[in-house]
């Protein structure tokens, strides 16, 4: 069997786009170690090298995801790993929790809106529009709640990643104009704004700021998922 047609097999493509992807991923996280600049985050340098491989053997993103789907599958044991962290903070829960509450309720409604505004004024709608609005909250979360109101899961977590990278940059801009003093208003502004990667962001702040940015990310995922079918009732 030749090459271009022994890489067409199934398995081969599998084992091949899964090992791309761990190798770039791994790579990408020794080259933000090294040099800590924004825009070489491993979120934004592994699928901008997994983008330029498959462009380069003229592949799809239909080939790649057949091929990694199983990376994706394990998002759900990492959705069940996030109530780790809830546990841990339960103390700050039961002391905070009502300035957590009206954050996480603003925030959600804030990226929510806005999303459907940035659809407007782009004029795009349908599946595309509800794949959009759930680019806040962290990938498990988000695609979840992409399938629940009539979206593309698969594009919704494109979105994701991308919020995600833009958000984290973005903090640092955000917090030299804006007064904040709360190690708690700082962990939340990345953990509900930037998700995953402001989380890390805010780790490198501080200890509190990102055990603060990584409990708010997983309580509004949470919420998230929780009001999808009345984002529904409210839409049909």
């Amino acid at each position: 069997m030749s090459g271009p047609a022994l890489w067409h097999e199934p398995l081969v493509q599998a084992a091949g786009w899964s090992l791309a992807t761990i190798v770039f991923y791994f790579l990408s996280k020794r080259l933000h170690r090294r040099w800590p600049r924004w825009w070489l985050m491993p979120l934004a340098v592994a699928p901008a090298l997994l983008m330029l491989a498959a462009i380069m053997l003229h592949e799809s993103y239909r080939d790649y995801i057949r091929g990694t789907h199983w990376l994706v599958a394990l998002l759900g044991p990492a959705t069940v790993a996030f109530a780790v962290p809830i546990y841990q903070q339960r103390g700050l829960i039961r002391r905070r929790w009502p300035l957590l509450m009206i954050g996480m309720v603003m925030g959600s409604l804030t990226a929510i809106a806005s999303s459907w505004a940035l659809a407007y004024v782009l004029g795009v709608d349908g599946p595309l529009r509800l794949s959009l609005l759930p680019r806040s909250i962290s990938t498990p979360f988000a695609m979840e709640v992409s399938g629940e109101i009539g979206g593309i899961p698969d594009l919704t977590a494109v979105f994701v990643v991308l919020t995600g990278v833009i958000g984290a940059a973005l903090g640092d801009v955000v917090l030299a104009r804006l007064p904040l003093r709360s190690r708690i208003a700082k962990g939340a502004l990345f953990g509900i704004g930037a998700h995953g990667a402001g989380t890390a962001r805010a780790h490198q702040i501080g200890q509190e700021e990102g055990a603060v940015a990584g409990l708010v990310m997983v309580l509004v995922g949470l919420m998230n998922v929780a009001v999808a079918p009345v984002i529904v009732h409210f839409m049909r």
